[in-house]
């Protein structure tokens, strides 16, 4: 089904602004889909003056649909529906006279809506009413149908929605969720059952008719579990188009205000009330659950370095050149393994973003002393965002093909040669899925006849068993393509499917 947005840019002359009016207006239509019971359809003027373009559709959730198809994207011509080009024309609300349209064995009440921003009429909402649902209407359909009726003369005169406010948050209350209507005074003039139900949570014994519902929140809520007084008496006294929130004894409150100005003059308020007990509840367990994680990850990262001081502070005891260099790389792994913990301890995810992980990896293994001259490593491309259980096994694979760069490339030289720099280059890139990573070093080279599936080196061993086993992935090895001598290592290995 098309966007608005295509719709609009394919069919209509409607400009930015226009068209992020349209936005914020079925951004707020739920609403009044609601308190009509009926479906709305957004009916954009052709650019060409042919007819107009369904550019959205909202059903109630109060009542039967109107309409089973969706209408987004079909095309009206002039003349066919005179409502619309009524409204459009004329810029006025307009009704039906005669008999209902039946739509697939349903009669069906349409009104049209112009939709108005400033002087300039962009479109027409046709309302549609299921005349089936239709009975003797009680005290709340008749408030529901009233407040429509006002709210849709605002949008006739472009004062509804009211910029800067949204009601397409997950959070923010709906009709079904609690409804109070006030009026000038700031006084309740009905509640619905769920709204009572949710006052009454908040510890109120009575009625809530007749009321002044900001001085009752007063009562109610504590000082610090409320807004300041200015806001509270604006939003609970139906001033100000705005959401706010209240707690007491564990009860949490999200109530939105509605100012009701059908001719320009207020006549009153509407207050949607919900209950976020629950919600802020799963809140908090989730905020402690990722300060429990990110304090895992932190005592995993600080054990780790103790291993680390510990094979260190062994390493220096040992008189086996070969143990004592075996020792020291196991600090390496260790310590890369402890890299991206650390990084997980400072985030609420678990995704690790690698290009700061692999810098440090090079700037670690780029202090060699000891080898004749300095090693520089340098990164090109973006590794991304990664999930922990590709970035931990990725660290020892970087880990480990920087360290056999440095050891193999550039220690193993016949002639030292002090004045010369090292340079070793990663290079990462993101594509359709896959992760493509290059380790090109400017060394000495693979010795002459050298098969990878042959070798016996331990580090070697290491990578092809992550890439190939942990990250589902693949290993080539081979000359350098950058300069006459060194190593060149590509991996790829699939990110997409572990992401989210």
């Amino acid at each position: 089904m098309p966007t608005l947005d295509e719709i609009a840019r394919a069919h209509t002359d409607l400009d930015t602004d226009e068209l992020a009016w349209l936005h914020l207006l079925i951004a707020d239509w739920q609403i009044v889909a609601d308190l009509s019971f009926a479906d709305l359809v957004l009916w954009l003027p052709d650019r060409e003056g042919r007819g107009f373009w369904a550019g959205a559709q909202q059903r109630p959730t109060t009542g039967p649909t109107a309409l089973l198809d969706d209408v987004a994207g079909t095309f009206v011509p002039t003349g066919r529906r005179k409502l619309l080009d009524t409204a459009y024309e004329t810029g006025r609300l307009t009704r039906e006279g005669g008999d209902p349209e039946w739509v697939y064995d349903v009669p069906v009440r349409v009104e049209t809506i112009p939709v108005r921003q400033g002087d300039r009429v962009l479109a027409v909402i046709a309302r549609n009413t299921n005349l089936l649902g239709v009975r003797t209407p009680s005290h709340l359909e008749l408030t529901y149908t009233q407040t429509a009726s006002e709210l849709t003369r605002m949008i006739t005169r472009g004062a509804f929605p009211v910029p800067g406010q949204r009601s397409d948050h997950a959070d923010t209350p709906r009709v079904g969720d609690g409804f109070i209507r006030l009026d000038t005074g700031g006084r309740v003039s009905y509640a619905s059952p769920n709204a009572l139900s949710v006052y009454r949570r908040l510890g109120h014994a009575g009625d809530l008719v007749g009321q002044q519902l900001a001085e009752l929140t007063r009562s109610l809520v504590p000082p610090r579990d409320r807004p300041d007084e200015e806001t509270l008496s604006a939003v609970l006294g139906g001033l100000v188009a705005r959401d706010t929130e209240v707690a007491s004894e564990g009860v949490a409150l999200i109530l939105r205000s509605l100012p009701l100005k059908p001719e320009g003059v207020a006549v009153g308020g509407v207050i949607l009330v919900r209950d976020v007990t629950d919600l802020r509840r799963r809140d908090r367990e989730l905020v402690t659950k990722d300060a429990t994680i990110r304090e895992i990850h932190h005592r995993v990262k600080n054990n780790l370095q103790t291993v680390a001081a510990l094979l260190r502070l062994q390493a220096r005891r040992m008189g086996n050149d070969d143990a004592r260099l075996a020792l020291e790389e196991a600090v390496r792994r260790v310590g890369s393994i402890a890299l991206v913990h650390e990084t997980l301890s400072h985030t609420d995810e678990e995704h690790v973003a690698f290009d700061e992980i692999a810098d440090r990896l090079g700037r670690m293994v780029a202090d060699v002393g000891g080898i004749g001259h300095a090693v520089a490593v340098r990164r090109e491309g973006s590794f991304g965002v990664l999930n922990s259980d590709i970035a931990t096994p990725l660290a020892m694979v970087l880990t480990e093909l920087l360290q056999n760069a440095v050891e193999h490339g550039y220690r193993q030289l016949a002639v030292p040669e002090t004045d010369r720099v090292g340079r070793i280059g990663i290079q990462a890139r993101r594509l359709v899925g896959r992760l493509h990573v290059i380790v090109e070093d400017d060394g000495v080279g693979l010795p002459e006849g050298f098969d990878p599936d042959q070798s016996t080196s331990l580090g070697l061993s290491i990578v092809r068993t992550l890439v190939e086993s942990e990250l589902d992935g693949q290993l080539t090895m081979g000359a350098a393509h950058a300069t006459a001598t060194g190593t060149r290592v590509e991996i790829d290995v699939p990110v997409a499917q572990r992401l989210g």
